[in-house]
């Protein structure tokens, strides 16, 4: 009774896991793995609470190799070879399995002490990560193995762990434990598609809850007041954040103000101003841009307000900044121009400033043609002259196209204007 009911509740075969049904239906591919008892290198990737640890489990309670298990919080390398030092020894005759959790702490060189042993099959190596396996995890590491993503909970599956938790709970105390339809949809949507969030809320529940009846009730009121804080998952240095970002971006990118506004409303409430505000302002300057030039010293005194205000009420001329950005126009012509400005550069396609632009005023007696010949625009109607700007090697690159808005075609057609 003293451990946590998510590890009393832990699923014994893959037909108790709850969801991951991508993965573990039937006929899927790591079902089929896992069932053939002949199992490979393996990466778990998603978030916690998904059931990573479960699987992992479940596996090596069907092979016969000796199972070993270590965190990568808490490993070290001596760890790794008193583990190596068992391989073709009585106490490991069919190999080790190794299950290593959050893998992504292990540095480079302790991963590279297992690329011997994993690769020749002396150790089989399972292990999990929250964290993308192809930002954290070793490419010679990656290479010997295989990921599979495990993705949140949905909220039907989270309601079924919850109803199998009373049910659990009341088997296990011999005592009838009930609870309100809406106290377990509560739960099951509070816990953000972590199982273990939902089921430790259950346990949790059931220690605060009335005995009615000769039944302990789990009320919606009573789920609600212990279930308060949202199941919203965010790391600022993890996947989490990169994808919210990402997503508040492309929102206002993509002219959708209610998305966007839901995505700042994520950051805000993880305590993230500098990424909210930031985001805001590349998105004002690189996808609304020329279209609505304007938008970017009004976003830029929002910033600055919402800077000065501090948390809750910064939330305020954010939101007005971001439901203006996701309204306006969008252009990213001139993102696009000074790309292509740069990717010129970058292959040397530079030059010689020409001479009627250079910072110098005076020629040396072996300069030929002596003179700056700069011909000053204002001096000339529409305070414009034809001149080269640009090197000699690339003197007729176009990287300026005007995007097709009411703003930007006024700016085409002046400069066609005092052209002509």
């Amino acid at each position: 009774m003293s451990r946590p009911l998510a590890d009393r509740l832990r699923p014994q075969t893959l037909e108790e896991v709850f969801g991951q049904r991508h993965l573990l239906a039937q006929g899927r591919p790591l079902w089929a793995i896992i069932k053939s008892g002949r199992i490979p290198n393996l990466i778990f990737y998603g978030p916690s609470g998904v059931g990573k640890t479960t699987v992992a489990g479940i596996i090596a309670a069907q092979t016969n190799k000796r199972l070993h298990r270590l965190n990568g919080t808490t490993a070290s390398l001596s760890d790794i070879r008193e583990i190596v030092s068992e391989i073709d020894t009585l106490t490991a005759p069919n190999g080790i399995l190794l299950y290593l959790d959050e893998i992504q702490y292990f540095n480079k060189k302790q991963q590279q002490s297992l690329l011997e042993f994993i690769e020749n099959g002396d150790i089989t190596l399972v292990a999990s990560t929250t964290e993308n396996p192809h930002f954290y995890i070793y490419n010679a590491v990656l290479s010997r193995s295989t990921v599979f993503e495990f993705k949140s909970l949905t909220t039907e599956d989270a309601f079924q762990a919850v109803t199998r938790a009373v049910e659990f709970l009341s088997r296990e105390s011999g005592q009838v434990v009930k609870i309100e339809e809406a106290a377990a949809k509560r739960i099951a949507f509070s816990c953000g598609g972590d199982v273990r969030r939902a089921i430790n809320a259950v346990e949790i529940c059931v220690l605060a809850a009335p005995i009615r009846q000769d039944a302990i009730l789990i009320t919606a009121d009573l789920a609600a007041e212990l279930t308060q804080t949202g199941g919203m998952k965010y790391d600022r240095a993890g996947d989490e954040h990169y994808d919210i970002v990402s997503a508040y971006q492309k929102s206002m990118r993509g002219s959708d103000p209610d998305a966007a506004l839901h995505y700042l409303g994520r950051l805000l409430e993880a305590g993230d101003l500098p990424s909210a505000c930031r985001r805001l302002m590349v998105c004002a300057c690189e996808d609304v841009g020329l279209a609505y030039p304007q938008i970017i010293p009004i976003v830029k005194a929002c910033v600055d307000a919402a800077f000065m205000l501090g948390l809750p009420e910064a939330r305020i001329p954010l939101a007005d900044a971001v439901a203006l950005v996701a309204s306006s126009p969008k252009s990213n012509s001139a993102y696009l121009a000074v790309d292509e400005a740069l990717e010129d550069i970058r292959k040397g396609l530079a030059g010689p400033i020409p001479r009627a632009l250079q910072n110098k005023h005076f020629d040396g007696a072996d300069h030929e043609n002596k003179g700056q010949f700069y011909q000053y625009p204002h001096d000339f109607p529409k305070s414009w002259v034809n001149q080269q700007y640009l090197p000699d090697s690339i003197k007729n690159r176009k990287y300026m196209r005007f995007g097709d808005n009411k703003t930007e075609r006024a700016f085409s057609q002046y400069l066609e204007s005092i052209k002509r």
